[in-house]
């Protein structure tokens, strides 16, 4: 700190000049400085400002952002929604269509039974015209049926390479039917 009183008491002109060159240099020194810091001031004022803005846009766009999230999550709630709907129709309409294969395999094998005991009484009754038709001109001889049954046995076993079995059941029956007449 400057002493005045001290400076009063010297009287050297050298002295009051040196002190007025320093309180110069000072006061210029201090302009620079109090220019330095209220350009340093309007910075700061300029920079809270900007941040103050910043914070702004950032709090609408963090506002904007969670409008987006809660509007995609009631969207990805509703496409849940949805697929559950849909695969709750395709199972159900799986479980339909099994259903039904199951049902149609029940029909077609009733169906193929029926089919097979007709074309079986079909063939039986074939079968007994045809032992009918191969035992026709022998009378009452039982010899000569008899001789007429080992040929046609012979022919028609089911053994042999063109055999049927139900053709001998047939000559069999007829044989019997005939030799008890």
């Amino acid at each position: 700190m400057i002493d005045w009183e001290e400076i009063e008491k010297e009287d050297s002109e050298e002295e009051l000049k040196k002190l007025k060159i320093f309180l110069f240099e000072e006061n210029l020194r201090i302009s620079q400085e109090k220019k330095r810091l209220d350009e340093e001031r309007a910075r700061l004022v300029k920079l809270q400002d900007d941040f103050l803005k910043d914070r702004v846009v950032l709090r609408d766009e963090l506002d904007e952002l969670n409008r987006r999230t809660l509007a995609e999550r009631k969207r990805l709630k509703e496409e849940n929604m949805f697929f559950d709907k849909k695969m709750e129709i395709l199972t159900e309409g799986f479980r339909s269509l099994e259903e039904d294969r199951r049902k149609f395999e029940r029909e077609k094998k009733a169906y193929l039974e029926r089919i097979s005991r007709a074309e079986s009484e079909a063939k039986n009754a074939d079968a007994s015209n045809v032992a009918e038709f191969l035992f026709r001109g022998i009378g009452g001889n039982s010899l000569g049926l008899r001789k007429r049954y080992k040929d046609l046995l012979k022919i028609f076993h089911p053994d042999n390479l063109f055999g049927d079995l139900e053709l001998s059941q047939a000559l069999t029956k007829e044989f019997q039917k005939r030799k008890d007449l």
